[in-house]
This record gives structure tokens, C-alpha cells and sequence, in this order.
């Protein structure tokens, strides 16, 4: 049993963290953190830092660095390849008019994961 969590280095990413390390215990689950970065980008404020992310959550579980221009298809892949059980996503606050012109990545890994989705708010 495997569960995935999309991560960013952001309040709503540690609350996503936390409640991802909180499922995969519950289920006794191994945990694969995915923290997506642009591909190219010297400084990228969604890049986390894998040695302190790797210490936070433990033996055991894993953290992906990957890099790739859409996030949702990056962790819906993983969610694919390591046929998960549950992928935990934040979703931000955004206007209904907000999400219309800009997407929305967590709309797309509800939609089409393979698996249960667990959306975060941040607190």
C-alpha cells in the first residue's frame, strides 16, 4: 500500500505533509512525498529542500524530486507507477473566476486520479 502526496514548500504543503505522514501510519503505508519543480529554473519557489524533507518523514517513505512543467501530471504519474491507494493534495483558496483563468492542478488530480483523492486545506 502506497500513499502519494503533492507537496510544496508552503503553509498549505505542510499541512498536505502532515496529513499525508498521518495516513500512511493510519494505513500502515509507505509514503512518497512528490515536490515538483520547472524544469531549467535556478530558483524556484515550489523546489523543497529533499535532505530536510527526507529527515521529516522518516525512514521508510520517500521523497521525488521531479521536474516537469505540469505538477498534476507529475504526481498523478507517480500515483500510476506506484499504484497508490490514496494521493494527498492542498487545495488553495482561490474565486470560482480565479480557477476559470488559471486551472486548477488540484481540480485535475481529483478528476483523474487513479485512486481516492484526501484535498487539505491549509489551517
Amino acid at each position: 500500500m502506497t500513499v502519494v502526496a503533492g507537496y510544496v514548500p508552503t503553509p498549505l504543503g505542510q499541512a498536505v505533509l502532515a496529513e499525508a505522514l498521518a495516513e500512511a501510519e493510519l494505513r500502515k503505508a509507505r509514503l512518497v512525498v512528490v515536490n515538483v519543480s520547472r524544469p531549467g529554473s535556478y530558483v524556484d519557489p515550489d523546489t523543497a529542500d529533499v535532505a530536510d524533507l527526507e529527515q521529516r518523514v522518516g525512514d521508510g517513505h520517500e521523497v521525488r524530486q521531479v521536474q516537469d512543467t505540469d505538477p498534476a501530471a507529475a504526481v498523478l504519474d507517480v500515483a500510476q507507477q506506484e499504484s497508490a491507494s490514496l494521493v494527498v493534495i492542498g487545495v488553495p483558496r482561490r474565486s470560482p473566476v480565479g480557477k476559470l483563468i488559471m486551472g486548477s492542478t488540484a481540480q485535475r488530480i481529483l478528476l483523474d486520479s487513479p485512486c481516492p483523492v484526501l484535498a487539505v486545506k491549509e489551517s
